[in-house]
């Protein structure tokens, strides 16, 4: 045989001698279902008119051993004027006789700036390779029996995987190596848990130095203050085509320790010394290589039934800690830190947070190809012990096609600090949408959705006050976009246009923030595949 018995009887919940019950014919099928090994597993029963037992002859047609996969993306952002993502992957199955799983898959991305941080004429600045391999194994993989905790008709899996991306031509260049062991089960028919027991990420940044090369914004307010409001040193300016006096871009970092130990200018230029360290903590921040070991468990509801059921809903809810180990085990071995008082592993200070998400979605079918989506998100992330604020790539950003359709990726926040990065992200985040849904004519679909939330920081080491969440009365920074979208069906996708715009605006501060940009001119277009939520 090409499959170990072992790993086929394990998949069957029906056993010899039992009463019949049809809760064990659907979980076998789950079962087997979710070895992705077999196509359409058929289970029959024949009846023993003599003594009415009944014989289950179970029927299973192997798929190809070999399967191949393709995707390709579009997206924007508030930096990126257009980008193309492709990824491919090879599905082995059956790799040891167990009905294991395999998958190889490659990716790569293409994307050309608003400013590119490189001088020469190419369109297509950014780009991005990577590799992932990932093995499921039917099965948990766990040195004692698990049986009486997780019962097999709950479907345990193991998953393993490793992967490798970089990023080059983007100015800082940055290269990540990851890798996960976790098990899956179900509970439920609606139910999925997921626990990560390592999960680990680590992030090299190749071109630190680039920084004011890339972010542009930042060196922007920099350049205003040194050539405004600050008596800088001839050395550090230059003379532009223009005969305007600048900072020069080699020269920023000397710039910044200048005016953050100057107590004069702190006391006279209150303002400007604080955006001047307010830009010196991000930069630090960014250019930081990352070491994260974490944990976390996922929990997923899902009551929908098919793809054609319009009234159903979804909780997700996820908690993450990442550092407490390396933490513990750092102050038990009396192990030295660094001048920042932080520990570290092979010379990078290591990450501790904790986080959470909640997410809820919720449609209602209100007849006549109407319906009301409603989702619901909130998440926070708080670093810890060996940590003063969260990675890049654990924070939460705001706007984009699938979020705040009124603003572009990433434009959104922290509060009403004004959108002076070109990532903007912070440790906090709030989000609501509501959506009504309807046909037009034929595959044609409409709809009309109001969008709010937005990003800050909290807990963590920045102190700009329009950024940070202070108590309830920071929900007034709440944003609100609205519009209107086009989706048609294609059957097997929905391909989705949405045009948004700003009817709520916290970056106009203390001045009227209602409808200032409520106008054909400031909306944002995004396009996407598929359901925002």
């Amino acid at each position: 045989m090409n499959y170990l018995p072992k790993a086929l009887t394990k998949s069957v919940l029906l056993s010899k001698g039992s009463v019949f019950r049809d809760l064990d014919r659907s979980r076998t099928y789950r079962y087997l279902n979710e070895l992705k090994t077999f196509k359409y597993p058929n289970i029959e029963y024949l009846e023993n008119i003599a003594d009415t037992t009944l014989t289950a002859n179970i029927y299973l047609s192997p798929k190809k051993k070999y399967g191949l996969g393709f995707d390709v993306n579009l997206s924007q952002s508030n930096i990126q004027k257009v980008g193309v993502s492709f990824s491919s992957g090879v599905v082995i199955r059956n790799v040891f006789k167990g009905a294991e799983t395999l998958q190889i898959s490659v990716l790569g991305a293409i994307g050309a700036s608003k400013d590119g941080a490189k001088t020469d004429a190419k369109f297509f600045d950014i780009n991005e390779l990577g590799a992932d391999i990932k093995l499921n194994l039917p099965r948990l993989f766990f040195p004692l029996n698990t049986e009486k905790i997780i019962p097999k008709y709950m479907s345990p899996s193991t998953q393993i995987s490793t992967g490798f991306t970089g990023q080059t031509n983007i100015g800082l260049d940055k290269q990540t190596i990851n890798g996960t062991f976790g098990y899956r089960w179900f509970p439920s028919e609606k139910v999925t848990n997921t626990l990560d027991l390592v999960n680990m990420q680590y992030v090299r940044n190749l071109n630190p130095n680039n920084f004011f090369s890339v972010y542009k914004n930042s060196f922007s307010r920099l350049n205003n203050i040194a050539t405004q409001s600050y008596e800088t040193p001839a050395d550090l300016l230059t003379t532009n085509s223009f005969g305007q006096s600048e900072l020069l871009v080699s020269k920023a970092d000397d710039f910044i320790n200048l005016v953050t130990t100057d107590d004069l200018f702190q006391s006279s230029n209150t303002n400007d010394y604080q955006t001047v360290r307010n830009i010196k903590e991000r930069k630090n921040r960014l250019i930081q290589d990352n070491f994260i070991l974490a944990s976390n468990f996922n929990y997923l509801r899902n009551s929908r039934e098919n793809s054609f059921d319009t009234d159903f809903s979804i909780f997700r809810l996820k908690l993450e800690l990442a550092g407490n180990l390396l933490y513990s085990a750092s102050k038990l071995l009396d192990l030295k830190s660094n001048s920042e008082n932080a520990y570290e592993v092979n010379g990078v200070p290591f990450s501790q947070y904790i986080k959470t998400e909640i997410d809820l979605i919720k449609l209602w079918d209100l007849g006549r190809s109407n319906v009301l989506a409603m989702r619901s998100f909130f998440g926070i992330a708080i670093p810890m012990g060996n940590a003063s604020s969260i990675p890049f790539s654990k924070s939460f950003f705001a706007g984009g096609s699938n979020d705040n359709r009124a603003w572009t990726a990433y434009d959104l926040g922290p509060g009403s600090s004004g959108n002076n990065n070109e990532f903007n992200e912070a440790n906090l985040k709030i989000a609501f949408s509501l959506e009504h849904r309807y046909n037009l004519f034929g595959k044609l679909n409409g709809a009309f959705f109001v969008d709010a939330g937005n990003i800050w920081n909290v807990l963590d080491d920045v102190t700009d006050e329009r950024a940070t969440f202070d108590r309830l009365q920071s929900l007034k920074d709440i944003a609100v976009g609205t519009g209107l979208g086009l989706r048609y069906d294609f059957d097997f996708f929905i391909f989705r246009l949405d045009t948004g715009f700003k009817a709520y605006d916290p970056t106009y501060g203390d001045q009227n923030r209602w409808l200032n940009d409520f106008n054909f001119s400031h909306a944002v277009y995004n396009i996407g595949i598929n359901y925002p939520f």
